[in-house]
């Protein structure tokens, strides 16, 4: 079997990973008696907690991935579902920005080089018409996974103030370093 042990191929064919984004929030109700109050009160309890593939895929079999955001979290699971990894990540910045669903990464690559959209230039005339890889302005940081929806990704990113928070104009941003991680561990075999 052949292995992909880094991001030198831009085209990540041996293992293309699932991408979901869930609409349905996780909640647990806490009674009075547990919070010491009169009413009962649903909490989120989503955030860095696992959550279980299988609630959005009846297998595994390749490399998934599930961007929550509303926990703003990123859970990975290889294609065994032995290898469970968990991330904090940017979030689109309104629900008209978020694409949910179901998506492939097609592509990765290093350094990708940046071309604001029409409807960003559009929010903001001040936006460069593009800026290459590895220019420290980039906002999709050190490593880009390209999904099969036009203009959405999961990328890096050098702001780290972006993290945790709702920043994005539709993409999943991570830290440098996990994105790097998540793009190594999601093309080691061939599946």
């Amino acid at each position: 079997r052949d292995e992909i042990r880094d991001w030198s191929s831009d085209v990540c064919s041996s293992d293309l990973a699932t991408l979901a984004t869930p609409t349905v929030l996780r909640a647990q109700t806490f009674t009075a008696d547990t919070l010491g109050a009169a009413t009962e009160t649903p909490r989120n309890t989503s955030s860095f907690q696992m959550i279980d593939w299988r609630d959005h895929f009846s297998t595994l079999g390749k490399a998934t991935i599930i961007a929550d955001t509303v926990s703003r979290a990123l859970h990975y699971w290889d294609a065994t579902g032995t290898d469970y990894r968990l991330y904090p990540t940017s979030v689109p910045m309104t629900d008209e920005l978020t694409r949910r669903g179901y998506t492939e990464i097609v592509r990765k690559k290093v350094a990708p080089s940046w071309t604001p959209t029409a409807n960003m230039r559009r929010r903001d005339p001040s936006l460069p018409i593009r800026v290459e890889g590895g220019d420290p302005i980039n906002p999709l940081g050190t490593h880009g996974m390209y999904l099969d929806w036009p203009a959405y990704l999961v990328h890096g990113t050098a702001d780290t103030r972006k993290i945790g928070r709702r920043s994005s104009s539709g993409c999943i941003g991570l830290y440098n370093e996990q994105i790097a991680e998540i793009g190594r561990a999601s093309c080691r075999e061939r599946v």
